[in-house]
């Protein structure tokens, strides 16, 4: 239950980071959204990590759930400290790469139209992660900068 509360809150920024990477919204008006799901998304991994019930798959969820967590806690600080993102691009990379054995696994385990859907999310991250952890590292991805990085027009 408490994963469906962190992935509404997930799609919303997914949506909004779209708009900010377009020019829509200002630095610092994203980065209250990307600092709420970034906490909200903290908070629900450490209680499946540490709260009742907890087993090697509740810890396992809460590792990966930490990635995006991290994620969207560090766009939020970028944006406040002016940094120019590099460090983020190498970390998406790391997300991305952590990304492919889950796919595969989410896959290979799978017994369901859900877990199929579920292993392809996985590898449409992988996919994003690499392109974003690219642009990320070429430079910002603010909207004047885009020309300027070839790996956001590759991808």
């Amino acid at each position: 239950m408490l994963l469906g509360l962190s992935l509404f809150y997930v799609g919303a920024v997914l949506i909004l980071n779209g708009l900010w990477m377009l020019g829509h919204i200002s630095d610092k008006e994203i980065s209250v959204i990307n600092l709420f799901v970034g906490g909200l998304s903290l908070i629900i991994a450490l209680y499946s990590a540490f709260g009742p019930n907890t087993d090697a798959a509740t810890i396992k969820s809460a590792a990966l759930t930490l990635l995006f967590s991290f994620t969207y806690l560090w766009v939020a600080l970028n944006r406040f400290n002016g940094a120019d993102g590099r460090g983020l691009g190498w970390f998406s990379l790391f997300v991305a790469i952590t990304a492919v054995p889950v796919a595969v696994q989410t896959f290979l385990a799978g017994d369901s139209v859900w877990s199929v859907w579920f292993s392809l999310c996985w590898a449409a991250w992988a996919v994003y992660g690499s392109c974003s952890s690219c642009c990320w590292r070429c430079e910002s991805p603010l909207p004047e900068s885009r020309a300027t990085c070839p790996w956001f027009r590759a991808c």
